[in-house]
């Protein structure tokens, strides 16, 4: 009977404990890691929005190489699931929730049913490339909080993410030197067309490489509103119009523009234009995503030269694909216009 009393006694204390454990244990977890990869962000978006290829940058894999995986719906897409049953990694579920095209994949990650926490891999694009945080956010059931007091969770899912980020970063390099070598200068077809006068409405600023697609992606929004306010239509897709490439500072003046008629110059005074004449143009159809196109204007410049012209003050890119409705940047079309002197 005593001996009895003992062993409540004992589960009576460790029950306390527990219980005290748990109402001072932490609440939430949060972790994050960072790096640099010397791609675009959409080298590094249209990679890594796909489940099937964390079987090879995810280290989650590597612990565990009997775990069975499971892909369910149409991996890429909001929605798409995969689900894995092992020993090290037990029972849990990774789900696409949302994608913000060349910025940001985002996850529910549950292990069995007892934890659901929410990742995210953000890309950022930087002088250097892409800056790449992968983090995870979740809250800690109350039945965890006392063994979350010892197990260091946050140090253990923070290195597996550093390993994660180091393959992530030498697969998107890989990918991307690749891709800056698909097109040799020369191997585009090049067109003679001739242009009418077209006005280019819009931002004009000095704008850093690294803050060009932000800048695009404010400022044509910005001028369809306003041409829309003002009942004009607009003649074309929008346009990056270039004043100067700066090599060595890494920056552009440049008029991230809509195309409207020359007569409609009265009613846009609030924007900035530039009014380009009538005159022939030589066009590139060019296919890729933007890290690709220098090779295009390479080509461009052999070409002008080889027929003895020159192109006027400003360069044209006409993005007839829009990258919100279409992540795949091996699907994205860009005019390439050089108009002739």
């Amino acid at each position: 009977m005593r001996a009895l009393k003992t062993i409540l006694i004992i589960i009576g204390v460790l029950f306390g404990v527990w219980l005290l454990a748990s109402l001072f244990g932490p609440k939430t977890t949060h972790v994050e890691r960072s790096t640099t990869i010397n791609a675009t962000p959409e080298t590094v978006y249209t990679y890594a929005k796909y489940l099937r290829n964390m079987y090879e940058w995810g280290v989650w894999r590597r612990m565990d190489k009997d775990a069975k995986y499971d892909l369910l719906g149409e991996d890429g897409t909001v929605g798409a699931k995969q689900t894995w049953d092992g020993d090290t990694v037990m029972q849990g579920s990774m789900t696409i929730t949302a994608l913000e095209p060349n910025k940001s994949i985002k996850s529910d990650l549950a292990f069995a049913d007892f934890m659901v926490s929410q990742v995210s891999l953000d890309m950022a694009p930087t002088a250097a490339g892409t800056e790449v945080t992968w983090s995870l956010h979740g809250d800690i059931p109350f039945k965890l909080r006392a063994m979350m007091l010892f197990m260091g969770m946050g140090s253990q899912v923070g290195k597996d993410f550093e390993m994660g980020l180091a393959d992530l970063k030498r697969i998107c390099e890989e990918k991307q030197a690749a891709a800056n070598k698909q097109a040799p200068a020369g191997s585009y077809q090049i067109t003679v067309v001739d242009r009418p006068a077209m006005l280019y409405v819009g931002k004009r600023q000095v704008v850093k490489w690294a803050e060009m697609q932000e800048f695009f992606g404010k400022n044509f929004g910005t001028g369809f509103a306003a041409i829309g306010k003002a009942g004009v239509p607009p003649a074309g897709a929008p346009s990056g119009v270039y004043f100067e490439w700066n090599e060595k500072d890494r920056t552009a003046d440049l008029i991230a523009a809509v195309p409207v008629a020359v007569d409609a110059k009265a009613k846009l005074k609030s924007l900035d234009f530039y009014e380009a004449p009538a005159s022939k143009a030589y066009v590139i159809d060019y296919t890729g995503g933007y890290h690709g196109i220098g090779k295009a204007h390479e080509a461009m410049d052999s070409r002008m030269k080889a027929d003895s012209v020159e192109y006027n003050e400003v360069v044209i890119e006409e993005y007839i694909t829009d990258p919100g409705q279409e992540p795949d940047s091996t699907k994205w079309h860009t005019n390439v216009v050089y108009l002739v002197k």
